[in-house]
């Protein structure tokens, strides 16, 4: 795991490779254990290295193999590397290292472009030919691991993060309309390409990129999730064993591949408790587990230390449970906000945030329960969903989930942001891919490939990388989500969601967490915002820079202020910390 960075001139002069250093300093957090840089022709490379697999200096990166002519840098963990290194040692390839770094670029020298077809992992990465003179640039199936990316007539550069490409100084930082109206209707949700910046793009998950020093370039999706039944059906009992052993097949390969240890984050929910009882299952001795909670409000209570502490006690892991203060929540979000890629609504960032600050002291690599939700149907407005019968598939989608109808966007922001609705007619089209059998598997084929990206996955990724963490997310491997998404919908649906999981998990884990009401991870503080939080938020909204930024439109802004904890979106986000959010993240990178 690491942070990557790099320019490609397109005018035939040379990047400046101080450029690529003032990008590095933004990348160190994602990578502090070495760094390094790579010049050639119009190219050059920055690399912050998060030491994981092989920790030896010969898997540093920027890696050159002199005998192929290639050089790459990379983020991420190939978890099939060492099956690939056999067969392409087979063909005839020599290797200097032992990790997954080297076997990437052996791996595009035989297959080109096509070999991230062969690749099982997480990965942002970063090719160049020195003969050929191209890029090559690509992101895994699912966005697990970012990259960022902007451009003029005169060069491209690309990143792990926003703040390394805002850090060159010389990029127009206008807001982009359509942008804001995304974020604002799929609770902080900008689907790739688009970022909230008009001139900073991210790669879409599962494409790539090949650029020419004369700018020329061809981008490809490589892979797609198709959500249709196989052609010979499966019984109840065939679908429930062929997951169980995937994801056992998942869980093992997230923790067995690295050279360091690996723990687990423990919610106290059914996905992260299952990811213990799996390597309790296997033999796994030692787990090391972490919990987190916060101080509770009237309305909800701020931890579900019973149920982690059930998973822990049953299961005698080597348990870390950390207790957060509102007053150390409301002193640490600036940093929180300043770790944010992207602006972050979900009010549990500031917690993962938190939480992988004290994870880091323990330990460089954790599995996360991530994805399952999505994958496997656990939230409540699937439900709600499939309870429809009446309406366009776009009705019964929005009506449950957009946070914002157009009309009310319309309210919330001045004139300028204005834009006629862009987000309807792109979920609209994404709700009748033909790649979908049913109307639930397009909307979990939608939120698994577009909008997991850029909430709870790219949330994990900055939250951890922020104090050099990696997060592992076996729930988005992609043969499970294969499997799971050819899978009949009822299934995953029944018992209020995510019964395939809950029948693995029956007998594995205690059954007071397999039927507990479905919990999420709790900072009540950023949804019933009160107190010294509603001050920060007045703070933020009275200050000169939200004054000569002129988003919202004041009489709706009033409205919010005037009741803080009562406007609420379809699933439960405060339209106050939603607004907050997005000016003091601006306030803070811009």
């Amino acid at each position: 795991m690491c942070g990557i960075c790099g320019e490609i001139r397109f005018d035939d002069n040379s990047p400046n490779i101080e450029i690529i250093k003032l990008m590095q300093t933004k990348l160190v957090p994602r990578g502090p254990d070495d760094t390094g840089t790579f010049q050639n022709g119009p190219l050059a490379f920055g690399h912050q290295r998060l030491a994981i697999i092989d920790l030896s200096d010969r898997a540093r990166q920027p890696m050159i193999d002199q005998e192929l002519g290639l050089a790459l840098v990379f983020n991420g963990t190939i978890y099939n590397y060492p099956e690939l290194r056999t067969e392409l040692s087979n063909i005839g390839y020599h290797f200097f290292s032992t990790g997954d770094t080297e076997v990437i670029l052996k791996a595009y020298q035989e297959w080109g472009p096509s070999c991230v077809e062969h690749l099982h992992g997480m990965f942002a990465i970063a090719i160049w030919d020195l003969a050929e003179k191209t890029l090559f640039l690509s992101r895994d199936r699912f966005g697990i691991k970012p990259l960022y990316w902007t451009e003029s007539n005169k060069f491209l550069r690309f990143a792990s993060n926003m703040q390394a490409i805002l850090a060159c100084g010389d990029i127009n930082t206008d807001l982009d309309p359509i942008a804001l109206h995304q974020k604002f209707t799929l609770h902080g949700v900008v689907p790739a390409p688009r970022t909230i910046l008009r001139k900073i793009k991210k790669l879409k998950p599962a494409h790539w990129l090949l650029l020419h020093e004369d700018g020329t370039r061809r981008e490809h999706c490589y892979w797609q999730l198709k959500a249709t039944r196989p052609a010979v059906p499966r019984s109840e009992l065939e679908w429930i064993t062929d997951i169980q052993t995937t994801l056992y097949n998942a869980v093992k390969s997230h923790n067995n591949i690295a050279d360091v240890p690996v723990g687990i984050l423990l919610s106290g929910g059914l996905d992260s408790s299952l990811l213990v009882g799996i390597l309790a299952d296997i033999g796994f001795a030692k787990i090391q587990t972490f919990t987190i909670g916060f101080d509770d409000q009237p309305e909800e209570q701020g931890n579900e230390f019973v149920y982690s502490d059930l998973v822990a006690n049953h299961f005698a892991t080597e348990h870390h449970k950390i207790t957060i203060s509102n007053q150390q929540v409301l002193t640490r979000l600036p940093e929180a906000v300043g770790a944010m890629s992207e602006p972050m609504f979900a009010q549990d960032a500031v917690g993962f945030y938190l939480l992988a600050e004290q994870v880091a002291r323990n330990i460089k690599a954790v599995q996360s329960g991530q994805g399952a939700d999505e994958v496997f149907a656990g939230y409540f407005w699937y439900q709600h969903m499939a309870a429809l019968t009446s309406g366009s598939r776009l009705e019964r989608f929005s009506n449950n989930y957009f946070d914002r109808e157009h009309a009310e966007y319309l309210q919330m922001m001045m004139s300028h942001y204005h834009v006629p609705d862009p987000t309807s007619p792109l979920i609209d089209a994404a709700l009748q891919s033909t790649d979908a059998d049913e109307f639930m598997d397009a909307v979990l084929r939608l939120d698994v490939t577009t909008l997991i990206v850029d909430d709870p996955v790219k949330r994990v990724d900055n939250m951890t990388m922020a104090h050099s963490l990696e997060a592992r997310v076996p729930f988005l491997d992609h043969n499970l989500v294969e499997l799971a998404a050819s899978c009949p919908p009822e299934l995953k649906l029944r018992h209020n969601g995510k019964y395939l999981l809950k029948a693995i998990a029956r007998n594995l884990l205690p059954d007071a967490v397999i039927d507990r009401t479905k919990g999420y991870f709790p900072v009540p503080a950023l949804k019933y915002i009160r107190g010294p939080f509603l001050e920060l938020v007045q703070d933020i909204f009275n200050s000169q820079a939200a004054k000569s930024r002129g988003l919202y439109n004041p009489v709706y802004l009033g409205r919010l202020l005037a009741e803080p904890d009562k406007h609420y979106t379809r699933i439960q986000g405060n339209k106050l910390w939603h607004c907050a959010l997005l000016e003091y993240w601006l306030q803070m990178h811009i």
